[in-house]
């Protein structure tokens, strides 16, 4: 390593430590969505196809330059929605992961995030919705995410909706940018 590489690895290290941002973001949404598998990915463990449902919650950090995103990842099952208001609060964004390709479960995922959405002690946090497996044949566009989870009419807040596959890695810069971004 050149001196002028090893100067600028201090210099980037000492500039984290008086210029690091942490943001809490809490990943929700019914089970099976990919939540974890998200997760995973985030943090460089990569893809696998048995992860094992999260039970109550469970916490991981993703480092971004002097981003950290502390991300709290609930349990889908009914069981544990009650839960998700509490580890929503005071948080910097909500992403709730939606199984784009499984029309059985749209209905139900809506009803949850608009209860949600509704709760006053988490008005004005930004919400991101994800239209998880993008790679599946009949998987719903971002315009039909939108329009089926009927996200245009959740007023108190910034919402934005991706088109994303965990699997195939696809659309997550955009996700990472977006959760980036609230740290400004």
């Amino acid at each position: 390593m050149s001196p002028w590489q090893w100067f600028r690895k201090l210099y980037d290290y000492l500039l984290s430590l008086f210029w690091s941002t942490e943001l809490d973001i809490t990943l929700l949404g019914l089970q099976n969505a990919g939540k974890t598998s998200l997760l995973r990915v985030l943090v460089g463990e990569g893809f696998s196809p048995e992860s094992i449902p999260t039970v109550g919650f469970a916490m991981k950090r993703v480092k971004m330059g002097s981003v950290t995103l502390k991300c709290w990842d609930l349990g889908g099952q009914p069981r544990f929605r009650s839960m998700w208001e509490r580890y929503c609060k005071g948080v910097n964004a909500i992403v709730f992961v939606l199984d784009s390709a499984d029309e059985s479960n749209f209905e139900s995922a809506k009803r949850e995030l608009h209860s949600l959405t509704k709760k006053e002690t988490l008005e004005e946090i930004p919400l991101l919705v994800l239209g998880n497996k993008n790679d599946l044949d009949n998987a719903l566009s971002v315009d039909e995410v939108i329009e089926k989870m009927d996200l245009n009419s959740i007023k108190n807040r910034q919402v934005s909706c991706y088109s994303i596959s965990v699997k195939e890695a696809s659309n997550l810069n955009s996700v990472l940018s977006w959760l980036i971004s609230k740290s400004k």
